[in-house]
């Protein structure tokens, strides 16, 4: 087994007395003393602080790296303006997902940000068939998450003209001295920023978020919870290679010009899959939001069951919301048992809890798309 890598910010999580496990790689703090329940609940109420820096940071150069990265991606990339931040997915032959990601118009050249599990392959995959003329260059940065209603204002006494953009929104600041790329972005369905900064300079930036008083480091246990209650995907558990966009409801993600009719229709791995599914509605499953009733949990692999018994599908991502106060999950059903307020049962350890397909999100998002 190899070593576990470590983020910028390793001592500050030992000495902040964070519970450290293996993760992509990486050892990082699944939570602190203040433990995983008040943890969300800090970030649904004031400002939490995630350490992302185990997430690949790339920048794509090239000719013209826009068109170059259409060639491995549905979404509108050419339209994206400067300045803003899109969400993408790298898909297969057969139109399964490799990996999603974010992708920033940053003038001459695109910053991507990329999962950590899937970094390595993401880069060789890169590498290997853009456009000749095209270069990656992974990034040494330090990647830091700040989320929760509080944030904006915390962050207007630091530096105020970050709080001055919208939802995925991206621009270059300073806070206190220290050269800093942020974006109006998250995880967990709360207004926030994502600030990446030289790794070097990644612990004072934290030790100073830190200070503030709205402001609590939060682990991965936590921002599991969160993203759960704010309906978004998780790599490797709700969206894979045997997933196609459309039955994952991430037909959003396929840009208007790469459709069938559009200005730059196909032309990316899995084209015709993929516009395939766009158009004739086939698809015989789809991602639903599930919501269950008293406390017990229903996790990731348990069986989906209709009223006779029948499996339907499967639980992709399952735990309690502290917010929404009961079991919440994703998961796949059939077409036929998708529709919101149908009742389902997972099946947990020889019981069948019942289980009512959901509208996600699970809670309003707080994202801040200008007044």
């Amino acid at each position: 087994m190899s070593e576990l890598k470590r983020t910028p910010l390793h001592e500050l999580h030992v000495e902040l007395g964070a519970k450290l496990v293996p993760f992509a790689g990486y050892e990082m703090p699944v939570q602190y003393p203040l433990g995983v329940k008040k943890e969300h609940e800090h970030t649904r109420t004031a400002c939490g602080l995630f350490d992302v820096s185990h997430m690949g940071q790339l920048l794509l150069r090239g000719p013209s790296p826009a068109e170059a990265l259409e060639t491995l991606v549905p979404a509108d990339i050419v339209g994206l303006p400067e300045g803003m931040q899109r969400y993408a997915i790298f898909t297969n032959a057969a139109g399964g997902i490799l990996d999603d990601l974010m992708v920033v118009n940053a003038g001459d050249h695109l910053y991507l940000v990329v999962n950590a599990a899937c970094r390595d392959q993401d880069i060789a995959h890169l590498r290997a068939n853009l456009p000749a003329g095209h270069e990656i260059e992974e990034l040494d940065r330090g990647l830091i998450a700040i989320q929760g209603p509080q944030t904006a204002e915390m962050l207007k006494r630091l530096c105020p003209e970050a709080t001055e953009m919208v939802f995925m929104q991206h621009g270059h600041f300073e806070i206190d001295g220290i050269p800093v790329w942020v974006s109006r972005s998250g995880y967990t369905g709360e207004d926030g920023f994502e600030i990446s900064v030289a790794a070097e300079q990644t612990e004072a930036l934290a030790r100073r978020l830190l200070a503030e008083p709205e402001v609590e480091a939060i682990g991965l246990g936590a921002r599991d919870s969160l993203r759960l209650e704010a309906g978004l995907c998780l790599y490797g558990h709700d969206i894979d290679t045997t997933t196609l966009p459309v039955e994952a409801g991430l037909i959003w993600a396929i840009g208007k010009p790469r459709r069938n009719g559009g200005e730059r229709p196909g032309g990316f791995p899995g084209a015709e899959a993929i516009l395939h599914q766009v158009e004739a509605k086939d698809h015989t499953r789809k991602r639903v939001g599930l919501l269950g009733e008293g406390r017990a949990p229903v996790r990731e692999g348990a069986p989906l069951l209709d009223a006779e018994g029948n499996t339907i599908g499967a639980v992709t991502s399952g735990g309690f919301g502290p917010s929404v106060g009961k079991p919440v999950a994703l998961g796949y059903v059939t077409l036929e048992h998708a529709e919101v307020g149908t009742t389902v049962y997972a099946e947990v350890r020889g019981k069948h809890l019942p289980m009512t397909i959901s509208k996600t999100p699970f809670v309003a998002p707080g994202y801040y798309r200008g007044k």
